[in-house]
């Protein structure tokens, strides 16, 4: 069986991220991908602004109904505190499922911080690490990364989203419609 982990604070998740996961499971084989939150990310100044109930309840939103997509709460289960390392979470992984393939899926941004991962070599031994790049942007240069993904070119961010939510602003066609609902009516990101 073939695993793939796209992980991430997904505040909120959006259409982008669907569409890189999708995309990833077709051209890897991946019998599924997970969606892992964390809780807090080590190699960025702040953390994410929707609790981690709220952003799990969006992904299950995002994913419902998707064969294949499934959420992983692993690293929101670890100590508040505690920053969500990708070394740890395969190592658990590894040990629930020891025989399975894990593909670990990754923007371009962070492909290019690889080098400042903890244990990144050993991440590299438990997972496959691949690169979902998008036209215009540049691929990681990393030997570390044995598969790049041509994606299609959807300019989305959360933080886009974040911002337009908190001018008053439309997010539909920017996330999915129940994403939006639930953002809505929960007053998020105001």
């Amino acid at each position: 069986m073939a695993t793939g982990l796209l992980g991430g604070s997904f505040d909120p998740v959006h259409l982008g991220h669907l569409i890189a996961a999708d995309r990833a499971a077709e051209v890897l084989g991946l019998d599924r991908v997970l969606f892992v939150p964390c809780a807090r990310q080590p190699l960025k100044a702040c953390g994410p602004v929707a609790s981690a109930g709220h952003r799990t309840a969006m992904l299950e939103l995002a994913i419902a109904g998707r064969p294949g997509f499934a959420l992983e709460r692993l690293e929101l289960e670890r100590p508040a505190a505690q920053p969500s390392y990708t070394v740890d979470t395969l190592r658990a992984l590894k040990a629930r499922w020891p025989a399975e393939r894990l593909v670990l899926l990754l923007g371009a941004d962070a492909a290019a911080d690889l080098p400042r991962w903890r244990a990144v070599e050993e991440v590299a031994r438990l997972a496959e690490v691949a690169t979902l790049t998008r036209p215009g942007a540049p691929e990681a240069s990393s030997a570390l990364v044995r598969h790049i993904l041509a994606t299609p070119a959807i300019e989305i961010s959360a933080s886009e989203i974040r911002a337009r939510c908190l001018a008053g602003k439309s997010i539909r066609y920017l996330v999915p419609d129940a994403v939006a609902d639930y953002i809505e009516r929960n007053h998020l990101y105001q």
